[in-house]
């Protein structure tokens, strides 16, 4: 059994740690681009009157390895572990992915989405409709989830500030990524470059940016505090932009009222 990607997916996610683990609760835009000279084209055809588009892909970062259990990022009591048919995992005997992204439009061999949690490049195996009257059960159970604790994380009006100047520049919403990141165990290093500073204080980066933020174990409560540039004044100045987003940060240290 041999499956041929009809296509990738591009967008502003390029590490792991930058896709959201669902996309509904922070998945960026981005787009479906298709082979060519195979009549893509007229597949297409009546697609773009669906609002919400399933992508089935391929876990083409996954290392080629299988788990028979997981590590769920948000725990339940008495959980450590389920398996891997229980969960959302990537890694699995046949590393395929299923991603529900909402539909924004349909042009030549391209499929515009949003709230997608997908990384740049990854192969698309095929495109499928969906429809509400087959594909939503909103009242079934869902298992050891109905029972994970997750953490409630807040913000500072300084880190909001900070989080919208950034996004409304062209950087990531970390504001969102962060609510969704730390609200499953905020000092798991494992699934988030994280670290910890002080007994209720750690930093999580995203890219070059570092969210302080202090986490309370008896309340669960996370709190963000700020955001920093990684960059030094000298790597700044510098013209080298591996990650091109110097543009962004230079910005956001000019700001006075955000700490660099």
């Amino acid at each position: 059994m041999t499956f041929e990607p009809i296509g990738n997916f591009h967008g502003g996610a390029a590490r792991k740690y930058e896709a959201p683990r669902q996309g509904v609760f922070a998945g960026g835009e981005g787009y479906v681009e298709l082979a060519r000279g195979r009549n893509f084209e007229m597949a297409l055809r009546d697609l773009d009157g669906f609002e919400r588009i399933w992508l089935i892909f391929a876990f083409d970062r996954n290392g080629g390895g299988w788990r028979p259990t997981a590590h769920p990022p948000v725990t339940a009591p008495g959980i450590a572990r389920v398996g891997v048919f229980a969960s959302r995992a990537p890694y699995r005997p046949n590393p395929i992915g299923l991603s529900c992204v909402r539909l924004l439009g349909v042009h030549d061999r391209v499929v515009d989405v949003a709230e997608a949690d997908l990384l740049d490049g990854t192969p698309i195996l095929d495109i499928k409709p969906y429809i509400p009257a087959a594909d939503a059960f909103p009242e079934a159970r869902a298992g050891w989830v109905e029972a994970q604790e997750h953490w409630h994380v807040t913000a500072t009006p300084e880190f909001e500030a900070a989080a919208a100047f950034i996004h409304d520049a062209g950087g990531q919403d970390l504001l969102a990524t962060a609510m969704l990141q730390l609200a499953g165990e905020p000092f798991d290093s494992s699934r988030k470059r994280v670290m910890r500073t002080g007994e209720k204080t750690g930093t999580f980066s995203v890219r070059m940016f570092r969210l302080d933020f202090t986490a309370d174990e008896t309340t669960r409560e996370v709190k963000l505090l700020r955001i920093r540039s990684g960059y030094t004044a000298e790597e700044l100045a510098a013209t080298d932009d591996p990650y091109e987003d110097k543009v962004i940060h230079r910005a956001f240290r000019e700001r006075a009222f955000l700490p660099v």
